[in-house]
């Protein structure tokens, strides 16, 4: 064995790592069945009972408003509603978990707490029945809120468990793992939905199943990194914060301390506000596609779950090869040209014709190619940019535009479509959070960045 550069042995490092990229395993069931698939247009046909008496169909859609606290609101545009508001949740939330996480003895505790609170509300998915459209609201926003309150800790972890060169080819094979657990859950959930007649249930209690095996799988799998992963020792307190006091009060004083000094990483806080656009945009994009597929393409449960697991392992596939073209070109202009094909891929979408699932299914492999590569890279780039001993915080920052948690772009669609009644112009609206997000990534000076960062340099970036 031969010792790695940190003095770690390099055995024990790789098993570290093996044992992080668990997690990519173990949420993306819930990311996929959950959120990607299978929920927004569930509890879009509960909010359409409430509303209407029924679900709406392509034909005759439902047209009555839900009252929510006084608000009308359109009951396909209620899920999107739903990740705005647990996004503006997340931005209160996110930071304080990120400081106390920076503080802790034991980031994997804080991991694990935050995974079975997610993977809870999620299984608990599955008694959202009839018109209780409030009740679904609610988990979503709690799975969601702990998705990314985990995701802080999960991304913290990768700055110590992989060295500079290493984090683009671990973050990219975690991700593409992530995708090959999120597929082959997804895989089991398609034959339970299509053959749901000849089991003796109906579409919906299979659907409400499903829902219930990804918190399942979410929780179980959570205990591979719980038990395997080390706990380290905090880098390092920053300048002005309190060394006494309770973990709690040092974390507020720490992020107070964070937040005032961020202005110091200006290349930083510039890809920070780069992702939060194309990221919206990708997220969006993720969210709506069931959505979209179901109600302005009308297609069943069945094709989309074949189409979005077909997404699946085209990006394990896609992840693979993003990493190996970023240790190339470097990851800031491979993800640049993912986000030239995404723009690429709103404009097809916008035009795509209804009930043709061809063309459907190649638009899905075109995502599938840069949906793991664009994500993946984005989160080694940014660990790169990271002050250390405060990387908690700063991801907490990024996850607060991460899986899910998006809230311009889903503002945008649901505000476009309930403007226009139609989900092609929402499609087509997001290109622009896609134009944002590369001019503004073309304007970050990657190695400046790790250098106010305070980090050592990779061999390229």
């Amino acid at each position: 064995m031969t010792l790695a550069p940190d003095g770690e042995v390099e055995a024990e490092r790789r098993a570290q790592q093996r044992a992080w990229s668990w997690y990519d395993w173990a949420n993306s069931a819930y990311v996929t069945t959950v959120g990607a698939v299978l929920f927004a247009p569930y509890l879009t046909s509960v909010a359409e009972v409430s509303a209407c008496g029924r679900a709406g169909t392509v034909d005759d859609p439902c047209r009555t408003d839900l009252d929510l606290l006084g608000v009308a609101v359109s009951p396909g545009s209620l899920v999107f509603y739903v990740i705005t508001a647990t996004t503006i949740l997340s931005a209160l939330v996110l930071p304080v978990v990120g400081a106390v996480a920076d503080r802790s003895p034991s980031k994997r505790r804080l991991l694990g707490r935050f995974a079975w609170l997610g993977a809870a509300a999620a299984t608990a998915m599955f008694f959202v029945t009839g018109d209780d459209w409030v009740l679904g609201a609610a988990l979503l926003a709690v799975a969601n809120v702990a998705l990314g309150a985990s995701l802080v800790v999960y991304d913290a972890l990768l700055c110590e468990v992989a060295a500079p060169d290493e984090r683009d080819r671990v973050s990219s094979r975690a991700w593409a793992f992530g995708y090959l657990g999120g597929g082959l859950l997804l895989a089991v959930n398609l034959a339970l939905v299509t053959s749901a007649e000849q089991l003796g249930l109906s579409t919906t209690v299979a659907v409400r199943i499903c829902l219930a095996t990804a918190g399942l799988w979410w929780a179980a799998f959570t205990v591979i990194p719980y038990l395997r992963l080390t706990d380290r020792p905090p880098a390092a307190l920053p300048t002005g914060a309190p060394r006494t006091g309770s973990l709690t009060r040092g974390s507020f004083a720490q992020l107070a301390t964070t937040l005032r000094e961020s202005r110091q990483y200006p290349m930083t806080l510039t890809f920070l506000v780069a992702y939060l656009f194309y990221n919206d945009g990708i997220q969006t994009v993720i969210v709506s596609a069931s959505v979209y597929g179901d109600k302005q393409l009308g297609f069943s449960q069945s094709v989309l779950i074949a189409t979005i697991l077909l997404v699946q392992f085209v990006a394990f596939g896609g992840a693979l090869l993003f990493g190996r073209v970023a240790a190339r070109l470097g990851s800031r202009r491979t993800i640049m040209a993912g986000l030239v094909v995404w723009m690429g891929v709103v404009t097809v979408g916008f035009v795509l014709p209804a009930g043709q699932v061809v063309p459907f299914l190649a638009l899905a492999a075109a995502i599938g190619i840069v949906l793991g590569g664009t994500q993946a890279l984005s989160r080694s780039l940014f660990s790169q940019l990271v002050p250390r001993g405060r990387e908690a915080e700063y991801f907490s920052l990024y996850q607060a535009c991460e899986r899910g948690t998006s809230w311009l772009g889903t503002l945008v669609f649901g505000l476009v479509h309930q403007v226009t009644g139609s989900y092609r112009p929402a499609i087509l609206a997001l290109i622009v959070f896609f134009v944002i997000g590369l001019v503004l990534l073309a304007r970050v000076d990657a190695r400046r960045g790790i250098a106010e960062a305070g980090n050592r340099h990779p061999q390229l970036v």
